[in-house]
């Protein structure tokens, strides 16, 4: 094969991307789903994707995705793995590269419910393609990544208690954490700004309400903090 050949164009793989979508909804970790409109794999839900256009970068790809399916824009969006099984579309060679974001419930604005749904991760309906594999890896990748960044700060609203913060990480985890342990080490990282602003839940005491730093070092060992 001489240097510069290209394959026919029948040969040539196409290019989707497929995105992740993780957010906190009723007190738990859900993806959401879209329910597929035509073959292959038609009224099977799988998570939203596209193919790429000719001139688009991967990430305006699948921003625009993400952007069709929540109506969201400028969020945490990152690439995750690509996955090029021969055999994963039974149309053709077709590789995709996912991408996973995390939002805010609050966030999302534009949601056709006829089509998409929010599912918990540990009662996914069967799944088209590969995204199951997908899924699973996103969640692992997001476990991961509590260990030693701020990323889950990125499911929360602008603003929240420290209980709430709390909750979100055990819910991501699937683990307990110690109240006075979590308290005590995410305010000594520095990562938190009191707002002075105070919140009622019940008829408990007000409690502090707090925001992400935006000058604070993301990559901390957020995970080894809480064990």
């Amino acid at each position: 094969m001489s240097e510069g050949f290209l394959p026919p164009v029948e040969d040539r793989p196409a290019v989707t991307v497929d995105v992740v979508i993780f957010s906190l909804v009723e007190d738990d970790l859900k993806v959401l789903l879209v329910q597929r409109d035509r073959q292959p794999f038609l009224g099977q839900w799988g998570i939203p994707g596209g193919f790429v256009y000719r001139h688009e970068a991967l990430e305006s790809a699948a921003a625009r995705k993400l952007d069709d399916e929540t109506g969201v824009k400028n969020v945490y969006l990152e690439q995750l793995y690509t996955f090029g099984s021969p055999n994963r579309d039974p149309r053709s060679r077709v590789i995709t590269v996912a991408y996973f974001a995390l939002l805010p419930y609050a966030a999302i604005r534009e949601l056709d419910e006829a089509r998409a749904s929010w599912f918990p991760l540990n009662a996914l309906p069967p799944l088209a393609f590969d995204h199951e594999e997908i899924v699973q890896y996103a969640l692992t990748r997001l476990r991961y990544k509590l260990e030693y960044t701020t990323v889950g700060f990125r499911l929360l609203p602008d603003l929240f208690t420290l209980s709430e913060l709390q909750k979100a990480y055990e819910i991501i985890l699937d683990e307990r954490l110690d109240k006075r342990n979590f308290r005590r080490k995410i305010l000594a990282a520095e990562i938190l700004q009191e707002t002075g602003q105070m919140k009622r839940d019940g008829e408990g005491r007000p409690a502090k309400l707090y925001g992400y730093r935006d000058d604070a070092i993301t990559e901390i060992k957020t995970r080894r903090l809480f064990p």
